[in-house]
């Protein structure tokens, strides 16, 4: 069903999954000129620009160069990912074309190793769409392997040997693979018991491998009693970027009242507050978060999902504003500047468990997706700070795309904005700025009584409308 319905800014949420907005009107006007006080690269609509850039380069390559490892791998499981985010927002159907296409190639199936949680990261992106398909197919096979895991005792050790990371969450790069899959699986289903599981064999993973003390985790236990050159001891950016990516997708479906909810939160704000203290004066994190000298280059990986992470805290309201906004803003301005003017990202580590060296033109798919998931954070990010603005969402979590007319009441509209005349009274797309064509309703008195427009919406989408006054803001 589509609807329309009043909203906070701070509520700039979507009901399939935790997204954002929608762009791409039919029948746009001219782009209004940004008035904003915030650097260019940290508004909406810049950061909406260079999402798609990413996102099309992404796919070109793809198409042109084709995927360098199956389609049901880890690294694309984690770019189909963020590739739903964005997608969720691109109010083109484009871009689900393609998830949908790989999803057909793949025959939704996951990876041969069963419970080997790289093998079953893609299992996100198929719960996901499943909720706007609704085609049982894209979830048949993740559930089936899902209902097993519920069931199988799970009680080795995670001792790095006898490859235990084919049974188990060994290292902690399994907390963005596995953990996220399941709890979207939950949302799909309905089921609570894939969440609950995703929840139980989180806090034996942390328990084995979080550093207390340094609010880090190890990549696994061959890291225990490694150290960097500095002396400190060896935690991999990229791995903590990936256990913060899961947790907060993990906390995303997880309800309220969810008795481990406040653990999960407690875990984010411990980990936050240690990342935030060893950003880099460039704005990213290196390969070595305890011996950043040792990898002068920026690392975009990691940083992306540092910048997603804490992002999404503050949007929660977990992580407060004013400590945490200085440090993503400085996170994104750092990724923006890593993209090539073709779009392609760089500065991404390469496939491996360790820091390691990094350059300009060194990118893959993973980064990419950790780079969409931070970009739809910090939209959000910007529109819940606008002021004197009446807020209008319009879902459509259906397969179709379609018109949607919206008739917002004038009285609501004044009790939000204030003084107002309806002849300078304007309806903008929230995240691009444009002017959307609207008319205004009056009354036999020629009294304003309603404000209405009509919007084209894509399939799987949520879009987000701004009335106010008619002035560049």
């Amino acid at each position: 069903m589509i609807q329309a319905s009043r909203i906070k800014l701070s509520d700039f949420k979507i009901n399939i999954g935790k997204r954002l907005l929608g762009v791409l009107l039919l029948f746009l006007a001219p782009s209004i000129t940004m008035g904003d006080t915030k650097p260019e690269g940290l508004r909406s609509d810049s950061i909406y620009a260079q999402m798609r850039k990413v996102a099309d380069w992404q796919w070109q390559s793809l198409a042109s160069e084709g995927f360098k490892r199956p389609k049901t791998d880890w690294t694309n499981g984690v770019l189909y990912a963020g590739m739903m985010e964005w997608s969720k927002i691109a109010n083109d159907k484009t871009y689900y074309n393609h998830l949908l296409k790989t999803g057909d190639d793949t025959k939704w199936r996951l990876g041969k190793n069963r419970h080997f949680a790289d093998d079953y990261c893609v299992g996100q992106a198929y719960s996901q769409l499943y909720e706007i398909y609704k085609d049982p197919l894209y979830i048949k096979d993740f559930k089936q392997l899902a209902d097993t895991l519920t069931i199988i005792p799970h009680n080795e050790s995670l001792l790095w040997v006898n490859k235990i990371y084919h049974r188990e969450w060994a290292w902690c790069d399994a907390l963005f693979m596995g953990p996220p899959a399941l709890a979207y699986l939950t949302r799909a289903t309905g089921d609570q018991k894939y969440l609950n599981m995703a929840s139980k064999l989180w806090w034996k993973t942390s328990d084995y491998l979080y550093d207390r003390k340094e609010r880090l985790y190890y990549r696994d236990s061959r890291y225990f009693d490694k150290k960097e050159s500095n002396g400190e001891k060896v935690f991999w950016s990229r791995g903590n970027g990936w256990v913060m990516g899961g947790l907060v997708r993990v906390l995303d479906v997880m309800p309220q009242k969810h008795p481990d909810r406040k653990k999960f939160e407690k875990q984010l704000k411990e980990m936050a507050g240690k990342i935030a203290s060893i950003q880099q004066p460039d704005g990213t994190w290196h390969a070595s978060l305890l011996d950043p000298g040792a990898f002068p280059s920026k690392e975009t990986s990691g940083t992306a999902f540092y910048c997603y992470a804490l992002a999404w805290g503050i949007n929660n309201g977990i992580l407060p504003y004013n400590k945490f906004y200085p440090v993503v803003s400085k996170a994104w301005q750092a990724l923006s500047t890593s993209v090539h003017p073709n779009g392609k990202l760089g500065y991404v580590q390469p496939l491996g468990i360790a820091p390691a060296k990094t350059s300009f033109n060194d990118t893959n798919v993973y980064g990419v997706g950790a780079f969409l998931m931070a970009g739809v954070e910090m939209i959000e990010l910007d529109l819940a700070k606008r002021k004197n603005v009446f807020s209008v969402s319009v879902d459509n979590g259906t397969p179709v795309s379609s018109f949607k007319t919206e008739t917002i009441d004038w009285k609501s509209v004044k009790k939000r904005i204030g003084k107002i005349g309806s002849e300078n009274i304007a309806v903008y797309n929230a995240i691009t700025g444009e002017t959307i064509p609207h008319q205004v309703i009056y009354n036999d008195r020629k009294k304003p009584q309603a404000i209405t427009f009509q919007p084209s919406i894509s399939s799987g989408t949520t879009l987000y409308f701004e009335v106010k006054s008619g002035v560049n803001y």
